[in-house]
């Protein structure tokens, strides 16, 4: 009897296809978005940033004459009355009055008299930041006086007022390590640290933490700070350097009148009006630039 015929060898199964499902893909754009969020051009604030409690504005201007031979000279030449001024725009600073709570009262209240007005921005580092409201009695030199009512800034000598960085761009300081003006005015009783800086970008100034106390940021014109930001400044040769170095080292008073004319923007950039604004919730984290 004939035995039946062993069954052929089973062929192992064809390997599984990974099947996607059409709606994954709809899905992942949606889901990486949450993930990562997309890039935009106003960069976020850092979580520790405190609220903003104030707000006050400064509008910049260029004055083409003010370098011009024929310009009257004198105290009574303001510059705040700039016969062709070209307007730059606005910028909105938000204050940190938690903080900082002096300095930014002090801040606001010289907005509000509107005593910025004719500053001169008298130095730009470009790449770092620019600096306005030089203390003094020259307004043709776009000097600014203090109004009445300021308090004293014992912030400046509290080391919790220098806990927030420069950290980003359009930050607003207290200008006191890089402090321009003259030891005869700091002398004077009436002496009230009005003088400020505003990082330009596009990286932090590290340099700048610890010296400058930080109270507020720029919430709107961030634009306007990137267009003073551009405009060239007067840097000697290196020989000039070399040689103003070595007069400051043997006491030489008029090199540091000399160096006080570096990093000046060869534009007139200057404060042509300021003032507080007036919001319904002051207290608002800000989401600009």
């Amino acid at each position: 009897m004939a035995t039946a015929a062993p069954p052929p060898p089973s062929l192992p199964p064809p390997p599984r296809r990974h099947q996607f499902r059409r709606r994954s893909f709809l899905l992942l754009p949606f889901t990486s978005s949450l993930l990562h969020p997309l890039s935009s051009s106003s960069a976020p604030l850092p979580s520790s940033s405190p609220p903003i409690t104030d707000r006050v504005y400064m509008d910049f201007s260029l004055c083409p004459s003010y370098l011009r031979p024929d310009r009257p000279l004198g105290a009574s030449s303001d510059l705040s009355l700039c016969p062709d001024a070209e307007p730059l725009g606005r910028v909105v600073f938000g204050l940190y009055g938690r903080s900082v709570p002096i300095t930014v009262s002090n801040f606001r209240a010289i907005c509000a008299n509107a005593a910025y007005r004719g500053s001169l921005v008298h130095k730009l580092l470009p790449g770092q930041f620019f600096v306005a409201g030089k203390q003094g009695l020259r307004r043709d030199k776009g000097e600014v006086r203090p109004p009445p009512g300021l308090v004293r800034n014992v912030e400046t000598v509290n080391p919790k007022a220098f806990e927030l960085k420069h950290v980003r761009p359009g930050t607003l300081s207290l200008c006191l390590g890089q402090n321009d003006d003259e030891d005869e005015i700091k002398l004077d009783p009436e002496y009230h640290n009005m003088e400020f800086l505003v990082t330009t970008g596009p990286g932090p100034c590290p340099q700048l933490d610890n010296e400058n106390i930080v109270f507020g940021t720029v919430l709107e014109g961030m634009d306007v700070v990137t267009a003073i930001a551009s405009f060239p400044t007067y840097r000697p040769a290196e020989r000039i350097r070399q040689f103003n170095d070595f007069a400051v080292f043997i006491g030489d008073e008029r090199a540091q009148v000399a160096r006080s004319t570096w990093d000046r923007p060869l534009k007139t950039v200057y404060i042509s009006d300021c003032g507080e604004l007036k919001v319904t919730k002051p207290e608002l984290t800000p989401s600009l630039p």
